[in-house]
């Protein structure tokens, strides 16, 4: 297990990361989208997605009203960033509020409008991504009559701008993120193992909660309730949708058992779905059928990533990796989303498990480089040892890099064994 570090080293590093993110990616990405004035508002219990991840590492959410302010004019004087807030936000934003001298917010606001000068106003607000729509109601009625009315007519939707910094993953955190997915497999590994597993007596439940109890013993969260499942010859299969929940089941021999877990560190997210077989008295592998079905599923992963262009929308790399995959006589299904400081992250939806024809709105965002995203998908193969249908569901974290969807931590390409 790698060494995980305590709680002060974390937030130095996040810190570090985000000097380096405010510094570097927001002039790129407000000058890509051509937004020269974006402005985030957030009051405690009801953080803006964007925000919670702009501030400094110990503050975890925002206090009171906070509203953050990016003005860029242009290449050579750069990205302003100032913080009208009761609270100093430290290095990353000047503070530009003093409530004793004017008491209300909203005010402070409309002056430094007033005084700046700009074509295009993001808000945090979007009719496809949630991630991108932070800004209540209320505090958009608020910040709009704020808004000088000569310049409200410049206010437009900051989508595009929220998602890119969201989805983007930075030289820094690339560096660290394969270590957080090798966390992952190796929890796994151990939970899938005959040091948790007792055939005839572990219940998938048990699993579950062992899976909890680990990741908090090592220090971490997770960012949802682990799910184990199992398959087996004499009829009991996966539903194949994540809509019910089948209930506690006891592992047996001969057991195709299967784990959907996610864990959060340094502020990103991993999620990973492999699959285990519980050796049979006598037995010393999987039966063959169940090794080809599993080479199946790597087999759909490969025709997947070769649809990963820089620019094809989700909905785009969805039809062309089922068109290919009905070809090649492979029956699956694909449903993959981004990853990064959120598990169900920024960024292209491609396909949901109920959505195969493609997803509007989110679906039909654009590939960019430096971004990672949960490779999730499903093949249906025949097990003729079983004499039926057997469901491998996979999914391993990677990064595309503009040429090529990398592997975080390398994929399953072979059943885990349980004696």
């Amino acid at each position: 297990m790698p060494a995980i570090l305590g709680m002060r080293e974390r937030a130095e590093i996040q810190d570090a990361w985000l000097r380096l993110r405010l510094d570097n990616l927001v002039p790129e990405l407000m000058r890509r989208e051509g937004i020269d004035m974006w402005i985030l508002v957030a009051r405690e219990y009801n953080e803006d997605p964007v925000v919670k991840t702009m501030l400094p590492a110990t503050w975890l959410a925002a206090r009171r009203r906070t509203i953050l302010m990016f003005h860029d004019h242009g290449p050579e004087r750069g990205v302003e960033r100032l913080a009208i807030s009761r609270y100093d936000i430290g290095e990353f934003f000047e503070g530009v509020w003093d409530p004793e001298r004017q008491p209300d917010q909203w005010l402070r606001l409309h002056k430094l409008l007033l005084d700046r000068k700009m074509q295009r106003i993001a808000l945090s607000t979007s009719g496809d991504f949630a991630l991108a729509d932070g800004l209540s109601h209320s505090e958009y009625e608020s910040l709009r009559e704020a808004v000088p009315k000569k310049k409200r007519e410049r206010i437009v939707s900051g989508e595009r701008l929220a998602i890119g910094w969201l989805e983007t993953r930075t030289p820094e955190e690339l560096d660290v993120y394969p270590t957080l997915v090798r966390i992952a497999h190796l929890i796994i590994a151990e939970g899938l193992s005959s040091r948790v597993i007792q055939p005839g007596v572990t219940t998938t439940d048990g699993v579950e909660w062992w899976f909890r109890d680990r990741i908090r013993s090592l220090g971490l969260t997770t960012w949802f309730h682990p799910s184990v499942s199992v398959q087996r010859a004499d009829g009991l299969q996966h539903t194949g949708t994540f809509a019910k929940d089948p209930g506690p089941t006891r592992v047996r021999r001969g057991d195709l058992v299967h784990v959907d877990l996610g864990i959060t560190y340094l502020g990103l997210n991993t999620d990973t779905q492999q699959h285990a077989y519980v050796l049979r008295m006598g037995e010393t592998e999987a039966p063959g059928g169940l090794q080809r079905a599993l080479g199946e599923g790597n087999r759909m992963q490969d025709i997947f990533a070769a649809n990963f262009v820089t620019g094809r929308t989700g909905n785009e790399i969805l039809a062309g990796a089922l068109e290919q995959a009905q070809l090649d006589g492979v029956r699956g299904k694909i449903y993959t989303h981004p990853l990064g400081f959120h598990g169900h992250g920024a960024g292209p939806t491609i396909g949901l498990w109920d959505q195969q024809g493609g997803v509007p709105g989110r679906g039909d965002y654009p590939l960019y480089p430096s971004t990672c995203y949960a490779i999730e998908l499903g093949v249906t193969v025949p097990v003729a040892e079983w004499n039926t249908d057997v469901q491998i569901m996979l999914e391993e974290d990677a990064l595309f890099d503009g040429e090529q969807v990398r592997y975080l931590d390398g994929r399953q390409t072979e059943l885990l064994l349980i004696e």
